[in-house]
C-alpha cells in the first residue's frame, strides 16, 4: 500500500527533476530574460520542496526557512531585473 511518505518523496523527486532542466535553461538561455526566469523558478522549486520535506519531518522550523528563502529570491529577481533593464541597481 501506497503511503503519504511514498507520495511526497516521489513529488519531491520529480521537483528536483524539474529543477535540473531549469538550471539547462538558466546556463544555456538565449536572452538574460530567459535566465532570470528560470533562477526564479528554482527558487520557488525548492521552497515547494524545502516546505515537503517539512511536512515530511513533522516541523514547523521547515516553513520559516522556506519563508525567508521566499524573501530572498523575491529580492534576487527584483535586483536582477532592475540591473537588466536599467544597467544598475
Amino acid at each position: 500500500m501506497i503511503d503519504m511518505h511514498d507520495i511526497f518523496n516521489l513529488i519531491i523527486l520529480i521537483l528536483v527533476l524539474n529543477v535540473f532542466l531549469c538550471i539547462y535553461r538558466a546556463l544555456m538561455g538565449p536572452r538574460a530574460w530567459d535566465r532570470v526566469i528560470a533562477i526564479n523558478v528554482i527558487g520557488t522549486k525548492t521552497i515547494v520542496i524545502v516546505i515537503l520535506i517539512g511536512i515530511l519531518y513533522d516541523s514547523l522550523y521547515f516553513v520559516d526557512v522556506a519563508l525567508v528563502y521566499a524573501l530572498f529570491n523575491f529580492i534576487l529577481t527584483v535586483a536582477l531585473s532592475k540591473y537588466i533593464e536599467f544597467g544598475t541597481l
